[in-house]
């Protein structure tokens, strides 16, 4: 009996899908996915993506889901107190935003139906409720935590400013006369800018929680 002949690519996935979605988000944006286009990249005819997607947004929910799947939360289940859990979640949810800085805006839309995004959710109300945290404040810091993760990833402050002296005339701007560098050092400034802004709001909930637990 003749084996039969592998096929020379892999199958088609939804796995394989959500790759090369997510690839091509990265490289190009949302506004580069297309069925046709995410058939090219995969080398099939674009009506076999709908034999595992209805939509290109189901694939972009998905592709948002994925990155939602890379968030650490270990720290709510291995004894952490909450404010550590908190600190060591956050960064570990924006450094992968960080590196995929272009499906943040479907991420912004909230977990709707997304089962990685409501795990991550759940982890983090649970988290804050059997820490002591009453059920409505609990909520209350699940979104802050969002709002703050999810706009420190939608733009660059330091890359906002060019590295061209002559933009920032200390006529016009007189604090501003070393603007021009930040560019430069972009990565440590946002760095920084969001361990500060991490810090501060671990602080104001940490005086809360100690007025919530009197």
């Amino acid at each position: 009996m003749c084996a039969m002949a592998r096929p020379r690519k892999p199958l088609l996935s939804p796995d394989r899908i959500v790759e090369t979605a997510r690839d091509l988000v990265d490289r190009e944006g949302l506004a580069a996915v297309s069925t046709r286009r995410l058939a090219a990249e995969l080398g099939v005819s674009g009506p076999s993506l709908y034999n595992h997607f209805r939509t290109k947004d189901e694939i972009l929910e998905a592709v948002a889901d994925s990155v939602s799947a890379q968030v650490d939360l270990s720290m709510f289940e291995d004894g952490r107190d909450w404010r550590t859990a908190l600190h060591d979640w956050a960064v570990s949810y924006r450094a992968a935003l960080r590196d995929h800085p272009n499906i943040v805006p479907v991420l912004a839309r909230g977990p709707g139906r997304r089962p990685a995004a409501l795990r991550l959710a759940d982890a983090v109300y649970g988290a804050m409720v059997d820490a002591g945290w009453p059920p409505a404040q609990a909520t209350s810091i699940g979104a802050l935590m969002r709002y703050f993760i999810m706009g420190s990833a939608l733009g660059s402050f330091a890359g906002g400013f060019v590295d061209d002296a002559s933009a920032y005339d200390p006529a016009d701007y007189p604090h501003l006369g070393q603007a021009h560098l930040l560019a430069e050092q972009q990565e440590k400034i946002d760095e920084r800018a969001f361990e500060a802004g991490l810090g501060a709001l671990l602080d104001g909930l940490a005086q809360q929680y100690e007025r919530v637990r009197a």
